[in-house]
């Protein structure tokens, strides 16, 4: 162990120790997890054949995720024939070279919110370009103006009080306005509308990608995907390879599977887009570019996810549907919302950011923060085993010489300690 690595390890402690006594984190988290609970608890009760409909997502991911190749293939011809550009990203760089191409610079650009985009640092890049570069989700903008990085999977502003939002408007924004929801809402709205409607390019996440059809799925409640997507001429969807699913029924239950988790009984909107825009009412002759974008490009990006689906046990984490569920029952969660992770929060996000291009040595610091309580899996409506995959990439972690010094002495130590750990897990699992 390095004295570089036990810097990292040092410095992980302080800032945990920072965060955990702050006061408005744990105020924000209060107000937010209070709320999701009710309505996740009513929409269940309202609808409880749910449950069943999870079963069969997970269903619908573990054959998808053992099918990757061939569904990959499956979208690309889709998408093509559907007359949308398909690429294909291998890592981070060659994802964010891609769509720096096709947006060029000088451009005012729109954003959806999107953990991919996160992941790859695009909007960063699009603005070294020379690009002026939107959040249009209301808590991805409240990040952008913090200059902080998201905290939850569909929340990313959810440590964060009325009061911190009206300050931020007032110093980044020149609004003048008071800790009141719906006037923020209000100033939000008034501000990003200019941006949606002059944009050159929009830019969104997916939901979920049917193979069999070429169709971007996407979830939302604001309203600015389908502005985002459908005002610009130029429309681009960046998009994990693991959200491939083989027919647009299959997208459609794991959209609402992911919905009904966050706490909705139903979207706002549902977006189902698989073409540019088109008319076909002269004649019956189909013609491109119609009140909506001319021109449409799909960036499906690998960048580790391939090799997390050949892993045994790892593999699991390409089922999340990034409802953000698991972590507002997370107790660690509770204390330091978004701090306990890397690139992406929470225990499942730490597989995430070890096979995204996180760093290794911050990742092995939180990966022994998780109490083992199995409150995730509990709540995850595909019951994904993350106190398991966390345990497996303990032991890969100390293969490679990276854990925690205060941990154990050595590494072989540390395999020792995790075979035993994961061993009670699988006598709980399996009772």
């Amino acid at each position: 162990m390095g004295v570089e690595s036990q810097d990292v390890f040092a410095k992980y402690r302080e800032m945990l120790a920072r965060v955990a006594t702050e006061t408005e984190v744990p105020k924000a988290l209060r107000r937010a997890v209070t709320s999701y609970r009710g309505n996740v608890a009513r929409v269940l009760k309202l609808f409880p054949d749910t449950l069943q409909l999870a079963q069969e997502v997970r269903r619908i991911k573990e054959f998808s995720i053992d099918h990757l190749d061939e569904l990959v293939d499956a979208a690309c011809r889709s998408f093509e024939r559907n007359k949308v550009h398909c690429h294909l990203a291998r890592d981070a760089a060659e994802a964010n070279r891609i769509v720096g191409e096709i947006v060029g610079s000088g451009k005012l650009v729109v954003k959806g919110k999107s953990m991919v985009t996160e992941e790859i640092g695009l909007r960063e890049y699009l603005e070294g370009l020379g690009n002026e570069v939107w959040e249009t989700d209301l808590g991805e903008l409240i990040i952008q103006l913090a200059g902080e990085r998201p905290m939850h999977l569909t929340s990313p502003s959810i440590h964060m009080t009325r009061e911190r939002v009206a300050e931020l408007f007032r110093e980044k924004l020149g609004v003048d306005v008071e800790p009141n929801i719906p006037e923020l809402v209000a100033a939000a709205r008034r501000f990003l509308r200019d941006k949606l409607v002059n944009a050159d390019v929009g830019i969104s996440g997916a939901n979920a990608v049917a193979a069999e059809t070429g169709s971007i799925v996407t979830i939302e409640n604001e309203g600015n995907i389908r502005l985002a997507t459908g005002l610009p001429p130029v429309y681009i969807a960046v998009t994990g390879i693991e959200k491939i699913v083989p027919r647009l029924r299959d997208a459609m239950m794991v959209a609402e599977t992911a919905w009904r988790f966050a706490g909705y009984v139903a979207p706002a909107y549902v977006n189902v887009i698989s073409s540019p825009s088109k008319t076909g009412d002269i004649e019956k002759t189909i013609t491109y570019g119609a009140q909506g974008p001319r021109e449409m490009h799909v960036v499906l990006v690998d960048n580790g996810r391939s090799e997390m689906a050949k892993h045994p046990v790892l593999k699991e984490a390409l089922y999340c549907l990034k409802c953000g569920a698991c972590m507002l029952e997370c107790p660690i969660f509770d204390l330091v919302a978004g701090n306990y992770g890397d690139k992406y929060p929470g225990g499942i996000g730490l597989v995430w950011s070890y096979f995204t291009g996180g760093d290794k040595q911050r990742v092995a610091a939180m990966l022994y923060l998780c109490a083992m309580c199995y409150r995730c899996k509990e709540r995850c409506p595909l019951s994904i085993d993350t106190p398991k995959m966390i345990v497996a990439l303990r032991n890969m972690l100390a293969k490679e010489g990276i854990v925690p010094p205060q941990v154990a002495k050595n590494a072989e130590e540390t395999l020792k300690a995790n075979e035993k750990i994961l061993e009670e897990l699988e006598k709980k699992v399996l009772g």
